[in-house]
């Protein structure tokens, strides 16, 4: 039903139109306690041999919503009754922000990818802070990320005023220093200038777990260094990997960061090489090119002790999240697991 709504009506709509009408009826199912209860015992994930634990927390599941979809945290316990095991919001930055000039969202539905040049448009750290201090249900991730008039030499002074406001409000903290959307931004992964921030944002965070998300497209010694630098500082995490800027096997030359099918083979590169180098001394969260069960389950075994999906949930509709679920759990059955846990990396 999805698949025949998506051919005929979304496809052919602006998508970006489509993305702010969804976070809204999202909003209002918020607000609904008792239709977001229903919702949630209906879709979340009820399977405990689907729990997992990563720096400190207990997920329901290992599969979750990644940043980019709920851009302002306006919507989080609703996707959180859809049934993904923990939801990722923002990217957020420390001032308000349009982002880039529309049109800036592009699906590619023959390769099951999208395009963005969305530039963190966002309403700023200080609503998303007042957001996050209401109800919510289940494990809510913050990711952060620079304003985009900030001179880069004041990038960890912006990163620390959005870590104030939101740490203390998120389960988990995410420094996103690749998008490509964002003039300079990637430049920060580079290990020198990627030390001095982290350590600062590491300070204003106080307890609450950081993580680094870093871009596919960093040279293998890089993503060595970066890794090395996460456990020097004792990050909680690494999340791989973010939007990718190659055109490798698309045909469209639109500017932006490319995600979807196409990243799917690069991530998974990309997390091998994290669980060779770092691999049980911190967690790796692996996201791109996330479709089914499959990915999911390759993920796993590749050693990600968390999986992150979006592209994924725009081609397979609000159901996407349960289905994987649903045949995750059959799945650890039918090989004799009794948990996740037991997956984790058992490929490396």
């Amino acid at each position: 039903m999805y698949r025949l709504l998506f051919s005929r009506v979304l496809s052919r709509t602006d998508a970006e139109a489509i993305h702010h009408l969804t976070v809204r009826l999202l909003r209002i199912l918020a607000i609904l306690p008792i239709v977001r209860r229903i919702l949630h015992g209906w879709l979340a994930p009820r399977d405990e041999a689907l729990q997992v634990t990563a720096f400190g927390l207990r997920f329901p599941s290992p599969f979750g919503l990644a940043a980019g979809f709920d851009k302002d945290a306006a919507c989080a316990p609703a996707l959180s009754a859809l049934g993904f095991g923990h939801v990722e919001v923002g990217t957020i930055t420390a001032h308000a922000q349009p982002g880039n000039a529309r049109p800036r969202l592009f699906r590619l539905p023959a390769e099951r990818a999208i395009i963005n040049r969305m530039g963190f448009n966002n309403a700023g750290a200080a609503r998303a802070a007042r957001r996050l201090s209401g109800p919510r249900q289940g494990v809510v991730g913050v990711n952060i990320g620079k304003t985009k008039v900030v001179p880069e030499e004041e990038a960890t002074r912006d990163y620390v005023a959005s870590a104030r406001q939101l740490a203390p409000l998120a389960d988990y903290l995410v420094v996103n220093v690749s998008s490509p959307n964002t003039p300079g931004l990637r430049d920060l992964q580079a290990v020198d200038r990627l030390r001095p921030l982290l350590a600062a944002v590491q300070e204003a965070a106080g307890s609450t777990p950081l993580l680094v998300k870093i871009a596919p497209d960093l040279a293998d010694e890089d993503v060595d260094g970066v890794a090395q630098l996460a456990v020097d500082l004792g990050l909680a995490g690494i999340i791989a990997t973010n939007t990718t800027i190659s055109r490798e096997g698309v045909s469209s030359t639109e500017a932006g960061g490319l995600s979807g099918r196409p990243l799917k083979a690069r991530s998974l590169e990309v997390l091998r090489r994290l669980h060779a180098k770092v691999g049980g001394r911190l967690a790796l969260v692996s996201v791109g090119g996330v479709e089914d069960v499959d990915d999911v389950w390759e993920r796993l075994l590749a050693g990600a002790t968390l999986v992150q999906g979006y592209t994924g949930l725009i081609y397979g509709g609000p159901l996407w999240p349960y289905r994987i679920h649903r045949q995750l759990s059959r799945r650890l059955r039918r090989h004799g697991y009794a948990s996740v846990a037991e997956v984790v990396g058992r490929a490396a």
